[in-house]
């Protein structure tokens, strides 16, 4: 019996789209006016100190440090600091309501209908746990983050490792089968079913009717199966 419900962000509960063309380039543009402003800041000052590591580069000034972030976010990487940091800026984007997190409409039904249902809804994302918080937080569909028991990023180990779903099983303290994981990535639902979890493909180029083979196109198709 599922008692909860695992749910990535981009692509699935989420338009990639959203991340991709709104909030990298927020971060990226402000990332060489942030780390000068902030440089002393304790979050941004333990944020760089992880990039130092990541990097195994100096980063001894604001600039240097700029220039290593923005890299990162041109080569797309999903590096921890590079992730912490785009949360600290999108953070303000949304507390001044430049920045509205996008929701599928099915998403947002299918969450708050499992919620009602007594079922644990939890986040497994890329994006930093901040980044997850504020995302459900200021959606274009309210908040939602109340619906959220739990999140999880690349902290917990990375997306595509059985490993990595073994610990966030233990971290809820239930078996793997009764976990549903939720992703547009086919390599993370393959990681998720080989630690025990039942997982589907969300793939939003199909009809939205379509359910078979453990892919869907919608919530709508699977919101009465658990």
């Amino acid at each position: 019996m599922i008692k909860a419900i695992l749910l990535d962000i981009e692509g699935t509960i989420g338009d990639i789209a959203f991340v991709r063309d709104v909030l990298f380039p927020f971060a990226r543009a402000r990332v060489e006016a942030v780390l000068p402003a902030r440089w002393t800041d304790a979050e941004i000052a333990a944020t760089v100190a992880s990039a130092r590591v990541a990097s195994g580069l100096a980063l001894a000034d604001a600039q240097a440090a700029a220039g290593q972030f923005i890299t990162w976010i041109d080569d797309d990487k999903k590096i921890t600091p590079l992730k912490t940091l785009q949360g600290i800026i999108w953070r303000e984007g949304y507390q001044t309501g430049e920045l509205k997190a996008h929701l599928y409409p099915d998403a947002v039904e299918a969450m708050r209908t499992w919620h009602g249902r007594g079922l644990k809804l939890c986040i497994y994302s890329s994006g930093s746990i901040e980044a997850q918080k504020l995302y459900m937080a200021h959606s274009g569909a309210g908040d939602l983050a109340l619906l959220i028991s739990g999140y999880f990023d690349t902290t917990t180990g990375p997306k595509a490792e059985p490993a990595s779903y073994s610990r966030i099983a233990a971290a809820l303290a239930l078996p793997p089968n009764e976990i549903v994981f939720f992703s547009d990535a086919a390599a993370e639902t393959k990681a998720a079913r080989a630690a025990g979890f039942e997982a589907y493909d969300v793939d939003r180029k199909l009809p939205s009717a379509h359910a078979a083979n453990g892919v869907i196109a919608s919530f709508a198709s699977v919101i009465d199966a658990f």
